[in-house]
């Protein structure tokens, strides 16, 4: 049985059909990469799974259960972890706040402030300094250390390397490869396909709301046809 369990789902904003018959899984784990341009429906993959925008059509299954009805709460107290787009920290807490306010004792991987501090050094020397005053790499690490303060069994991460300069997003890398390391299930949403393929296992393109290939990173990359159309490689 899989971890995560994505079947047939159809999901709308309003009367924009956004989400066609989308499919995948994330294996105990694994870090599975979801790759496309802009407005192909990532993000309404991640907010389906979330809780955000339940899907009309098709189930979810986390852990075995159905939760394609259920509320985000209930999907992150299940162990569903989330590092949004565009980070949402809350600004005027200060670092040590932002992931206390996270924090959910229960969970297996048994994530703490100092294991955080552990994973980024940094947000240990600013523990104390309000989210707001961060430079654009720091928050990226508070917005991860805030989605594993609440012990997630699998954590998606909607395009951590955003915005990010190049030395910054290769530390962002080798925390994720360490949390690979720790066995933490990730699904990684990610329009930088040559850096995403660096960490995942197994990888899908989504293309107008639909899955247009899956394979390997490896097979991928040996794919121009793929790459050309679809991510603009």
């Amino acid at each position: 049985m899989a971890l995560l369990e994505v079947h047939d789902i159809h999901t709308y904003y309003g009367e924009a059909y956004v989400l066609q018959g989308l499919s995948l899984t994330v294996e105990q784990g694994q870090i599975v990469g979801l790759l496309g341009r802009n407005g192909v429906g990532k993000t309404t993959l991640v907010n389906s799974i979330i809780g955000f925008t339940p899907p009309k059509r098709g189930r979810i299954l986390f852990k075995g259960d159905d939760i394609t009805a259920a509320s985000s709460f209930a999907t992150v107290r299940a162990g569903m972890g989330l590092v949004p787009q565009g980070r949402r920290i809350f600004p005027t807490l200060s670092v040590a706040e932002n992931l206390q306010v996270a924090e959910r004792s229960t969970g297996r991987h048994g994530w703490t402030l100092e294991r955080v501090y552990t994973l980024f050094p940094r947000l240990a020397e600013r523990r104390r300094q309000r989210a707001r005053t961060l430079s654009g790499g720091e928050q990226q690490m508070l917005a991860i250390g805030r989605g594993l303060m609440t012990n997630p069994d699998c954590l998606i991460m909607d395009e951590p390397s955003e915005g990010l300069a190049p030395i910054i997003i290769q530390g962002v890398w080798e925390a994720i490869a360490k949390l690979r390391q720790e066995g933490l299930s990730i699904l990684l949403v990610e329009q930088n396909a040559s850096l995403a393929i660096q960490l995942v296992d197994y990888v899908h393109v989504l293309e107008k709301g639909r899955v247009v290939h899956s394979s390997t990173p490896q097979e991928l990359w040996a794919n121009d046809e793929i790459k050309s159309g679809y991510l603009g490689i």
